[in-house]
């Protein structure tokens, strides 16, 4: 009974976790306008139609559109923006280098809906209002990615960058041939979160984006709660949004998994 207790229990958060997806999908695929619990339980009554009236009726596939360049830009350029300041905060030494670290880390702290209405004035004033850039680029500066690639490149030997620099190579070859080999694992893991976190965000996308055709997935989603579009159509489209979120990890479990067995390895 002592060896069942720690399996036990994770079947029950599994199941905790999975339960509200799992009647989701089965909403999704519940007939229109027909009972969603429990009727949506009887899967021999599953049907497509669901999905082919919202893709049909709504302009998803725009909303999907404009998730996947908020998401997929951000994901590179906030990957490349964090791992560069990562290295120089982690291998370089400047003056100030742990006031600035700290004063940056203290960021985190600071509520982004405290930071809402500032970022809304520049970006306005800046023309940025209904476009990609305004909507992706005061999300760039992600203090928790730059922590998370500090410390790292901090746990990578410094023998390697001292035998990179003895061979005459350029700091930007040390960061393109030897930083970003060797830390691809939390690379990938971080791009996850990333992904995730701007595939699965409403607030910004909601105050940038003012016109239909700059709606996120999410925003858009949203709106069709408004508009008395069925139930079982506004889960199909929940659905498609999870489609994404399990291609990413998928694709990119392998460096999830390489990132945690190599967690605490030094020099």
């Amino acid at each position: 009974m002592a060896r069942l207790r720690l399996p036990v229990l994770l079947i029950l958060v599994a199941l905790v976790t999975i339960t509200p997806f799992a009647v989701m999908v089965l909403v999704a695929f519940a007939p229109p306008g027909g009972k969603t619990l429990p009727g949506a339980f009887n899967l021999a009554r599953a049907t497509w139609e669901n999905f082919s009236d919202v893709l049909g009726s709504a302009d998803i596939m725009r909303w999907v559109f404009n998730s996947l360049v908020y998401s997929v830009v951000s994901v590179v350029l906030i990957l490349l923006f964090a791992s560069m300041a990562g290295y120089a905060f982690a291998k370089k030494k400047f003056p100030g280098r742990e006031i600035l670290f700290w004063s940056f880390l203290a960021t985190l702290m600071v509520p982004f809906q405290a930071t809402l209405i500032p970022y809304y004035i520049l970006v306005s004033e800046m023309g940025g209002v209904d476009t990609y850039w305004g909507m992706i680029v005061p999300t760039l500066a992600n203090s928790q990615a730059v922590f998370l690639m500090r410390q790292f490149i901090s746990g990578l030997p410094d023998e390697l960058f001292e035998a990179a620099k003895i061979d005459g190579a350029s700091e930007w070859r040390i960061y393109v041939t030897v930083v970003v080999p060797l830390i691809r694992p939390v690379l990938a893991t971080l791009g996850v979160f990333v992904f995730l976190w701007h595939w699965n965000d409403f607030l910004w996308p909601l105050v940038i984006g003012q016109s239909g055709e700059m709606r996120t997935l999410t925003v858009g989603l949203a709106t069709l709660e408004g508009e008395n579009v069925p139930i079982n159509q506004i889960m199909a489209g929940a659905t498609i949004t999870v489609i994404p979120c399990l291609l990413v990890f998928g694709l990119l479990q392998r460096y999830l998994t390489d990132s945690i067995a190599t967690t605490g390895l030094k020099s």
